[in-house]
């Protein structure tokens, strides 16, 4: 692999102010004072303050106070580079001129900020692009719902909406999917218990449940899900809807091989059965297509959409076919769903994404990242599996005496990044997958240093005492 350009170093970079450690009647822990705030002292009241829930300042005690591109820099001064990108969030990476400029217009022209669902300028303007750049048989006819900001509240509103078309209760998910965080999104993912999901066996390769991986585990999966759906004594009645992610992120980076999501697509249709593709993580160009389901040529009955769409401030939709919006006024609300700070915000984020054919580019240096990796993992008999689309990249950490997946290891290796100014984080049944997501506009150059302080950190971290 090639060595770090100024873009990136080796090891993370301090600069002199914002490396001072004043106590706690100094100016650094005073926002505005002039001088850089005190890290040390603002992750302590953090720890004391917020709830044992937090995550990822768990795994990333560092404080940004700056960021551009990939870039965020700490209040110790020191500078990483960011492949978490708010777990999929910034598409154009931190503080990108259209984003700021798209905000900064909304803000000057005196709109106004909160309007629940009304009608405006910016909405309109959100709306028109965000259709412009959906699969054109699905905009060519669908309606679109703003419920609540966050991923989580549009799977929700996806599920009462094809609950509600079909009179239906029941819901097929799968093995490792992860949509949210509230009572319904949980229960469509992999790890709750609930009597009206049938969870059906997502492909894999490295930990196929049929024991086979590829074109042929995947086929068995098909079938499989045609005869719960088909055999009269399965216990499975039609379901409402099906919801699927075209690549499984939280559940380790797994991407749905294009023939099957293709057979899902097949079976919901000839069964009446409205399909739900949440490109919640996958969606404006992450995957190396606009959206994920463009990959298989798939065009579902229902989208789910945020992080990226939002251009880093808070937004979701849900997207679907007109004949399924049969729900009354209020079936399904959210007070901070007309933000138009995001909208903008996105408009600007969908069409520089679009214009700048974004998602090919991160087709091709996606690949190349791949295949670097795939290189190293000849080298590394810790690393059981490389794998990912575009710029959504996990590589999963085995035990290579066993094979079994190695969290601990992983989460050295987290360390490790992080202590050459590499932000990466873990995914997977086990925690054992490093994910990379950096943001779009990824240059040649940073992809390098990222692949370089990887390269590092995974030998490293295999050295330390087991």
């Amino acid at each position: 692999m090639t060595a770090p350009g100024p873009a990136g170093r080796s090891a993370p970079e301090r600069t002199g102010a914002a490396a001072r450690d004043t106590g706690p009647g100094g100016a650094a822990g005073r926002p505005g004072a002039g001088a850089a705030p005190d890290g040390v002292l603002i992750l302590r009241r953090q720890a004391q303050r917020e709830s044992a829930a937090r995550t990822y300042a768990r795994s990333l005690p560092i404080v940004p106070v700056r960021a551009r591109g990939l870039t965020i820099e700490g209040a110790d001064g020191r500078r990483y580079l960011d492949c978490l990108s708010g777990a999929g969030t910034l598409a154009l990476g931190h503080n990108h001129p259209v984003v700021l400029d798209a905000i900064r217009g909304v803000l000057d022209s005196g709109a106004p900020l909160h309007v629940l669902d009304l009608a405006t300028p910016v909405k309109d303007a959100f709306t028109t692009e965000l259709f412009a750049c959906l699969p054109a048989a699905l905009a060519a006819d669908a309606r679109i719902q703003f419920c609540g900001p966050a991923g989580t509240d549009a799977v929700e509103a996806a599920l009462r909406l094809v609950r509600t078309a079909t009179g239906r209760s029941g819901l097929l998910a799968f093995t490792g999917a992860y949509h949210g965080m509230t009572a319904g999104a949980l229960d469509a993912s992999g790890g709750a218990p609930d009597v009206r999901v049938t969870r059906l066996p997502f492909p894999q390769d490295l930990r196929c449940p049929f024991g086979v991986g590829g074109p042929e585990g995947a086929e068995l999966g098909a079938r499989w899900a045609e005869n719960l759906l088909d055999d009269p004594k399965s216990g499975v009645s039609a379901p409402a809807g099906m919801i699927v992610e075209p690549v499984q992120g939280e559940g380790g980076v797994l991407p749905a091989p294009d023939a099957w999501l293709r057979r899902m697509r097949e079976l919901t249709a000839t069964r009446g059965i409205p399909l739900i593709a949440d490109e919640v993580q996958t969606g404006v160009g992450r995957t190396g297509a606009f959206w994920g389901v463009d990959h298989a040529g798939v065009v579902p009955d229902v989208m789910v959409l945020s992080k990226a769409i939002g251009g880093s401030l808070p937004l979701a939709v849900v997207v679907y076919r007109a004949d399924l919006d049969v729900w009354g006024p209020g079936a399904h609300a959210g007070t901070f769903r007309g933000n138009q700070l995001a909208m903008a915000a996105g408009t600007a984020t969908l069409a520089f994404v679009r214009e700048n054919r974004l998602a090919e580019r991160a087709a091709a240096l996606g690949e190349r990242m791949l295949t670097a990796l795939r290189g190293l993992a000849a080298a590394q008999p810790c690393i059981g599996d490389v794998r990912g689309r575009g710029l959504m990249i996990g590589v999963e950490l085995v035990d290579p005496d066993t094979g079994a997946a190695a969290p601990a290891l992983a989460a050295a290796v987290r360390q490790e990044c992080l202590d050459r100014g590499l932000i990466v984080e873990l995914g997977g049944r086990h925690s054992a997958v490093v994910r990379l997501l950096p943001p779009l506009i990824l240059t040649d150059e940073q992809a390098a240093a990222v692949l370089d302080r990887l390269a590092e950190a995974i030998p490293a971290a295999a050295r330390r005492p087991r």
